[in-house]
């Protein structure tokens, strides 16, 4: 007996091959529950395996799409990258995942190999430092999705967090506990994510009537945070409270706190962004600022194969996720 083909699936289930076709693309929209079984039976009862080589050529499609993150060792990046997994494997899509470093070289060799690979689309974290690329890859109809960080004057899908709405949870929820000397750490101020954070930072701190000094903001690369932390709480005025831009600032955060001997809350308050994934096992507790991260690689793969997918090129959108203020004990009473 020979291989058995798309025919004979469809003469198995009494349905049309362009229906056993529909079922193989997951397109169930005008398909009942029971011919959906039907030809899941018929498949199984033949052993059928569709030639996806032949499929892609015919559609024009490789069934594979890239992730090109800035910095796999963020928890943020991980559980994006594990949502666009998860929707792309119930898709029957591939998904080749590239970590740039922040370095916008190793960024734009990425985006290269990936378009020789012919993948369908690619969803950045962008280093932010590679304008001509983006701008070529939107100018081409190329199907690609920014996550996390906006890219300036490119027209092309956005997904974001509400990150000044996101830093004036922190702020409100440390005023009320009556601190007013509140400090804030990032990363440089390369990427979108970060100057929101900063300048919802400061309007916070305005609209609170709160005053605070521009040393009280850091932004500044990894290695180079317990120097200016030691600047800062060395200082005549040292903050009882600190806002960590994302996981990296805060193990920094967690490194000087042990180093000085700081009691947290008692000394010092400590807010952090990102779903850390052990704040409930720390001591105190951490509080944080969880981001939607799942949801958000689950929407940014949905957007892109849909895109993909359409017949119609559908205008550049932008998508806003609301993040969570998780309040536990590392943020007490000012002293």
């Amino acid at each position: 007996m020979g291989k058995a083909t798309i025919g004979d699936v469809a003469a198995r289930a009494g349905v049309s091959k362009s229906t056993v076709s529909q079922y193989l693309n997951k397109r169930y929209q005008h398909m009942g529950q029971e011919t959906r079984i039907k030809i899941e039976e018929a498949i199984e009862a033949l052993d059928y395996r569709p030639n996806v080589l032949a499929r892609g050529l015919k559609q024009k499609r490789t069934g594979a799409v890239g992730v090109i993150v800035a910095n796999i060792m963020h928890r943020l990046s991980t559980e994006i990258c594990r949502g666009i997994e998860d929707y792309c494997q119930e898709q029957n899509i591939s998904v080749i995942l590239c970590n740039s470093d922040e370095d916008p070289e190793k960024e734009k060799k990425y985006a290269e190999m990936l378009q020789a690979k012919q993948v369908d689309g690619i969803i950045l974290l962008a280093t932010g430092k590679n304008g001509p690329l983006y701008e070529s890859l939107a100018e081409q109809g190329y199907p690609i999705l920014f996550m996390d960080r906006r890219v300036d004057h490119v027209k092309a899908d956005t997904i974001v967090v509400n990150n000044r709405e996101a830093v004036t949870l922190a702020v409100e929820h440390l005023a009320s506990l009556g601190h007013r000397n509140i400090a804030l750490a990032t990363g440089p101020l390369t990427i979108s994510t970060r100057a929101e954070r900063t300048e919802g930072f400061r309007a916070a701190m305005r609209e609170l009537g709160l005053d605070y000094e521009s040393s009280n903001i850091i932004n500044a690369e990894i290695p180079s945070l317990k120097d200016h932390f030691r600047e800062l709480f060395e200082g005549p005025k040292p903050p009882t409270a600190l806002i960590a831009g994302n996981d990296l600032v805060l193990l920094e955060a967690l490194a000087f706190v042990k180093e000085q001997g700081l009691r947290v809350p008692e000394d010092l308050s400590l807010v952090a962004f990102d779903n850390i994934p052990f704040a409930h096992l720390l001591t105190p507790t951490l509080t944080t600022i969880n981001q939607p991260s799942l949801e958000m690689g689950r929407k940014a793969a949905e957007r892109l194969i849909n895109r993909i997918r359409s017949d119609e090129t559908p205008e550049a959108a932008e998508f806003v996720f609301e993040c969570e203020l998780v309040v536990r004990e590392s943020s007490g009473n000012a002293r």
